[in-house]
């Protein structure tokens, strides 16, 4: 049910959790300070970015970045990172251990090593649920079509072996 508690706002009620504003999560273009992070990369720093998926912002007319109310997703702003440091994979660590198609039901079934064309299809057909794994699978796809080798989906527990192909969801261009 959506409220409206002031003029311009909007707010939704959520059940044993009380009220809650409504606000844009365009999709994020592009990393602001993508060069900041490709030097201390360069330099050895293990560099921590986009929690949460960043702060947004719109650049006017003379370049200077100004902030805007919204949220941005954090998958979606890693994968713009990734492309624009030029990352050969990109890695969702998540908390289940794979993409799955009819997750939670007796068909559940996960998806392994995937073509990116084909888990596009997929994800266009809305089998991946917007609230959780959804974000997940198109920015991995967005990687790999935007030019990464490989993207990655994967539980946090299972990372290292993942990176070595075994379990998760690898995607991957051909």
């Amino acid at each position: 049910m959506l409220l409206s508690k002031k003029e311009g706002e909007t707010w939704i009620e959520i059940p044993q959790k009380g009220s809650r504003r409504v606000v844009p999560s365009p999709k994020p273009v592009r990393i602001a300070n993508t060069r900041s992070i490709e030097n201390l990369i360069a330099n050895g720093v293990t560099v921590i970015a986009c929690g949460g998926g960043g702060v947004p912002v719109i650049e006017d007319e003379s370049g200077v970045l100004q902030g805007v109310e919204g949220v941005i997703d954090k998958d979606l702003a890693s994968e713009c990172l990734a492309t624009g440091i030029q990352a050969q994979i990109l890695m969702i660590l998540t908390d289940v251990p794979a993409v799955c198609l009819n997750f939670g039901t007796p068909e559940e079934k996960r998806i392994g090593r995937i073509k990116v064309e084909a888990i596009r299809e997929l994800f266009e057909k809305n089998l991946f649920p917007a609230g959780s794994i959804g974000p997940k699978v198109e920015a991995a796809v967005r990687f790999v079509e935007n030019g990464g080798e490989r993207a990655i989906i994967a539980s946090l527990e299972h990372a290292e072996d993942a990176l070595k192909g075994k379990p998760g969801t690898l995607i991957v261009k051909e």
